[in-house]
């Protein structure tokens, strides 16, 4: 048996997975917690991580099942054939959302006077200081060595 991915529509997935787990098909939809925000409150929802997909798990000659299903539009096809996802990977997304150590993530931009530490090149493990930041490049305070340098920023995400 292997895992498919199957399209639905939008806004469908818990529905559809709900339905296929009751035709005894065994189903996966990846679900996130979301604070939603409203004008007059905030509300924690169970979001899929996958918008538009739910994974199944079945043999090849099942597949046509899951067309019983409202809200169910084709397979996720890859050169050609029904992509197959390895256990391996359900592994690890089953994993990674179990993993409630890192509760938010927040990207920062550097502003002139922020401390860093230079993570490669010549002057690893130097700290600087943010003189000035372009859209391109930066120029570094190097209070150790008495330089300043004018770095390129790389993209980062």
């Amino acid at each position: 048996m292997n895992w498919y991915v199957i399209y639905v529509q939008s806004k469908k997935e818990k529905k559809v997975a709900e339905i296929l787990q009751k035709m005894q098909i065994e189903v996966y939809c990846p679900l996130i917690k979301e604070v939603k925000q409203w004008s007059d409150r905030k509300k924690t929802v169970e979001s899929p991580l996958f918008k538009s997909y739910v994974f199944v798990r079945l043999k090849d000659k099942e597949r046509s099942n899951v067309y019983d299903v409202p809200g169910v539009v084709r397979y996720l096809f890859w050169l050609g054939q029904p992509a197959i996802v390895r256990d391996e990977e359900i592994a690890i997304i089953k994993k990674w959302l179990e993993d409630d150590t890192i509760e938010e993530i927040t990207l920062n931009k550097l502003l002139p006077g922020d401390e860093i530490l230079i993570k490669n090149g010549p002057l690893k493990d130097k700290k600087a200081i943010i003189q000035e930041v372009g859209k391109k490049r930066m120029r570094l305070a190097i209070p150790g060595l008495s330089i300043i340098i004018n770095a390129k920023i790389k993209d980062v995400l």
